[in-house]
C-alpha cells in the first residue's frame, strides 16, 4: 500500500510539472509505466526507491524493466532498471 502511495504521488508530481510547463501528456489512468514510456528516446532522471538516481537516455520500455543508455558521469554504461523500482520519472520540458 505504501508503494502504491509512492507511486501515485511520484506520477502526480510528474504531471504537475508537465502540465506547467506545457509538453508532457498525463492521463488520470496512467501509471509510472506508461509515463515513462512516453519518453523513449529522451534523457530522463530515474528516481529509485532506495533513494538513487539514474539520469541518461530512455532506450526502452518493457513488460517490467526500463533501459538507459549513457548514464550521466558513465556515460559508457548502460542500465537496466526494474520498473516496480521506479518512484518518480523527471523530465525536462522546457526552459532553458
Amino acid at each position: 500500500m505504501k508503494n502504491q502511495i509512492i507511486n501515485i504521488l511520484a506520477v502526480l508530481a510528474l504531471a504537475t510539472t508537465a502540465w506547467a510547463e506545457g509538453k508532457a501528456v498525463f492521463n488520470p489512468s496512467d501509471t509510472v509505466a506508461t509515463a515513462v514510456s512516453r519518453q523513449v528516446g529522451q534523457r530522463v532522471e530515474l528516481r529509485l526507491k532506495s533513494g538513487d538516481k539514474l539520469v541518461g537516455k530512455l532506450e526502452a520500455v518493457g513488460d517490467k524493466a526500463v533501459h538507459l543508455s549513457a548514464l550521466t558521469g558513465q556515460e559508457f554504461f548502460d542500465a537496466v532498471v526494474a520498473l516496480d523500482d521506479i518512484s518518480a520519472v523527471i523530465v525536462r520540458t522546457g526552459g532553458k
